[in-house]
């Protein structure tokens, strides 16, 4: 089967009418196809960038606020459940790399209803974030110029990622190589920088040394509920990595470079996480980080560089805008597979014939962030509804998360013995890799029920999942999908 190819009409298809549940044979030959253009280091960089955002450079004051030190111990936990979830999700995208990835294994996998909901969970996650991000390049901008209007620089970040996602996958991947690149740039410059101050035992006007994960308190200072609380955060962070299985479709080379991404990417994520982490608690004791500005420019500022501050600005500007590009991408492609699948409007299963982006889909999207954004600008608080924003989409992403493990699962199930034998990527510690982390991303949910401040991400959660299941099975019911006529016009070509 060839991903990139789009289904045609086999003669034994059901003639009933097309709806919004069924796809449209009869359309889908000119509806034009995805180009594989995407290499390895744009695939690298773009779980990377998806993955290194805000979360670390301003989220990390919050995990080292609720765990202490041992929100080292939560980063590797949190790494852990990741990784086999991307082994999971690799292991189904190398074997059957298809448009939609997860939302498709999903469907496939665990029923209509499973693949819907998400597919449109993740959209809605990528959605909110990109709102939070363009809220956030608002506030950023107004560091060097506070009198210009906020609407001003939102358009010109909608410009730039709009454009390059439009252009070509290409371009995309070029634009979020280079957003990435600074990230990472920024985050390897500052764990050197604390390594040095703890080498040479620079003195930064506090206490400094590997002694302070454990002189203040110990090194689980808030116990248990500090590390379930620090969890929620951590995993957080994490989110957007799953993108590697969405750029299956349109890598040139996705027996490659899914497996190669998959296993660096989670590594070097929890390796560039963790380092950043201990530097920071061993050059400042945990309790000094208040949250009131970020670890990254506390470090700087304890050495006395002014600039700190701008040149964090920098950086985590470059950090929106890359969270915006890749979740963009990754939200339009996810839709357009799921269109396909129909299981999202019909229109957003079109291609462009030239460059091999679906525009409707691009186009649709930032329409609403256009419209989400005005709503939030609009807004005097907007710095605080950000911090709200961003934390609904904790829910979405662990909901995404356990999807996936499920249906591998399932998968593993249901496959054939030969297919698994000759299966190129198979995960590791299999099954007690996927149950361990199925396990404790229902211990996160638990958590949320049970800590009153993570209350409003849960309930916007389930409200969006019951309200998303309405319209599901008032479609279904209207015209329910055929499972298995959608595969057949799936695997022709």
């Amino acid at each position: 089967m060839s991903p990139s190819t789009e289904p045609a009409h086999s003669a034994g298809s059901n003639s009933r009418t097309p709806s919004a549940a069924t796809p449209a044979p009869s359309t889908d030959a000119h509806r034009g196809q995805l180009k594989k253009a995407l290499r390895h280091r744009h695939i690298h960089f773009i779980a990377l960038g998806s993955a290194i955002g805000t979360g670390l450079f301003y989220g990390s004051a919050g995990t080292i606020g609720a765990a202490g030190p041992g929100v080292i111990f939560v980063y590797l936990l949190g790494g852990a459940i990741v990784y086999f979830m991307l082994r999971a999700l690799g292991e189904m995208s190398v074997a059957h790399p298809v448009p939609g990835s997860f939302a498709e294994y999903c469907r496939r996998y665990l029923g209509g209803w499973a693949g819907y909901i998400t597919g449109w969970m993740y959209a809605f996650e990528m959605i909110i974030v990109c709102l939070a991000d363009l809220t956030a390049v608002a506030l950023y901008m107004k560091f060097w110029f506070p009198e210009t209007a906020s609407w001003v620089w939102v358009s010109v970040a909608l410009l730039i990622v709009g454009a390059a996602n439009l252009a070509s996958a290409r371009w995309f991947g070029e634009l979020e190589f280079w957003f990435t690149s600074i990230k990472v740039a920024a985050v390897v410059a500052m764990i050197i920088g604390g390594a040095l101050i703890l080498v040479f035992n620079v003195n930064t006007g506090g206490t400094v040394g590997i002694s302070n994960l454990w002189n203040d308190g110990g090194f689980f200072p808030n116990g248990f509920s500090g590390v379930l609380a620090a969890l929620i955060l951590v995993l957080f962070a994490f989110g957007g990595t799953e993108i590697i299985g969405v750029t299956a479709s349109e890598a040139e080379d996705p027996e490659k470079t899914i497996p190669k991404a998959i296993n660096t990417v989670p590594m070097r994520i929890l390796l560039f996480y963790v380092l950043a982490i201990f530097v920071i608690v061993a050059v400042i004791p945990w309790a000094q980080i208040t949250g009131e500005e970020s670890p990254f420019v506390q470090i700087f500022s304890s050495l006395g560089i002014s600039w700190a501050a701008a040149l964090l600005n920098v950086v985590v500007l470059s950090a929106a805008l890359s969270a915006i590009n890749s979740d963009l991408y990754g939200a339009g492609r996810v839709i357009h597979g799921m269109a396909r699948q129909g299981l999202a409007p019909r229109l957003f299963a079109n291609v462009h014939p030239a460059n091999g982006v679906p525009t409707s889909t691009i186009g649709a999207l930032l329409v609403v962030l256009i419209i989400g954004v005005g709503l939030q600008l609009a807004n005097p608080t907007a710095a605080t509804l950000f911090e709200d924003i961003a934390a609904l989409a904790t829910f979405a992403t662990v909901f995404v998360w356990l999807m996936i493990l499920l249906a591998h699962i399932a998968y593993r199930k249901k496959a054939a013995k030969e297919e698994l034998r000759s299966n190129a990527f198979p995960v590791p510690l299999w099954p007690l890799g996927q149950y361990f982390s199925v396990f404790m991303i229902l211990v996160t949910f638990g958590t949320m029920f049970w800590m009153s401040e993570f209350h409003s991400a849960l309930i916007a959660g389930v409200v969006f999942t019951a309200l998303m299941t309405i319209v599901y099975f008032f479609i279904s019911k209207r015209s329910p999908l055929d499972a298995e006529k959608t595969d057949q016009l799936q695997h022709s070509s």
